[in-house]
């Protein structure tokens, strides 16, 4: 059967749309009361700092929402960030160019997604499992790999890329752009982002209309690890280290992220933009409790009552569009 058979979701694409103007309108609105309640908020310092704070979780997130579109979950996604500044360091301290260190981390990050649509599609494990197993053995691997050690990146060009910026903008948000262009285009504009959104919403129907479900699931997999592998270099750039417990929770953060952006948990709903404009409401709301001197862990609280009530209310949503 023809692929073509399945429908654009003009109704989708509009609730998509107004979901991101309301975030971005919250996000304003934050920046706004932030700067009224604490003058270093609004300093081009602090915004630097927000941009970069914010930034790779924005990339791990939009990963992630590949997956959690499909009816996945990639809970891995931290542990290879981890290990991806592991074998960053290590490439980058043997002499091999840093452009090479990186494809072959990216290529690392690709092979990782690859195993996880592996033991989905041909193991019959369920995503939680398999992505859970990764999450622990990367750790223990790139702990074994290390001694329990960090490893120190003797290249300054390499270090000095995160902390600079271009046009007044810090580079690593330049990333966000470098990464949310093509995959918006990949999602809202392409034959394979409907695939991803038909698997979701019904993969046996999928398969009916011709849609090759096992490979869809490879790529949304693939493109997660990748995302992850990416961040890897970045934060290895930025710290200047190669540690497998770095990025430790960052899977959570990223999981918000695609949430609170409008991502729904249980498929066939999402965009590239929500989980970029979630990323940074997480990244201000933290920035603005650290100035305001807020105890940490109410930041956890924050971050878990706005998840409980956005996917409570697209429950509403799904049951009521029934």
């Amino acid at each position: 059967m023809s692929t073509e058979a399945i429908p654009a979701e003009k109704p989708k694409r509009n609730y998509n749309a107004l979901f991101g103007l309301t975030l971005l309108a919250l996000l304003v609105l934050l920046w706004v009361i932030l700067s009224l309640s604490t003058s270093s908020f609004a300093s081009a310092n602090n915004i630097s700092n927000l941009l970069r704070q914010g930034s790779m979780i924005a990339i791990l997130a939009v990963g992630q929402t590949f997956v959690i579109i499909t009816g996945g979950i990639d809970l891995s996604v931290g542990a290879v960030v981890g290990f991806a500044t592991v074998i960053a360091a290590m490439l980058i301290n043997a002499g091999i160019p840093v452009f090479l260190a990186i494809l072959i981390t990216l290529a690392v990050g690709v092979a990782i997604g690859l195993f996880h649509g592996f033991g989905i599609v041909k193991m019959g494990l369920p995503p939680f499992i398999i992505t859970l197993a990764t999450l622990t053995s990367l750790r223990g691997i790139g702990l074994l790999m290390t001694n329990g050690n960090s490893i120190s990146i003797n290249n300054d060009a390499f270090q000095e890329f995160s902390r600079n910026s271009f046009l007044g903008v810090p580079n690593l948000f330049w990333m966000v752009i470098l990464v949310g262009i093509p995959a918006y285009i990949f999602l809202h504009h392409s034959r394979w982002g409907r695939y991803l959104f038909s698997v979701g919403s019904n993969a046996e129907a999928s398969r009916l209309s011709g849609v090759n479900v096992q490979r869809t699931i490879y790529m949304a997999y693939t493109l997660s690890g990748l995302c992850a592998a990416f961040v890897g270099v970045l934060l290895a750039s930025r710290i200047g280290i190669g540690n497998p417990t770095q990025a430790e929770g960052w899977e959570l953060q990223a999981i918000a992220s695609s949430v609170i952006g409008g991502t729904s948990l249980f498929g066939a709903v999402g965009s590239v933009h929500g989980p970029l404009l979630g990323a940074f409401i997480l990244a201000t709301i933290n920035n603005g409790a650290n100035l305001l001197n807020v105890n940490a862990f109410w930041q956890r609280i924050i971050t878990g009552v706005l998840i409980i009530v956005i996917v409570y209310f697209d429950g509403l949503r799904r049951r009521g569009g029934k």
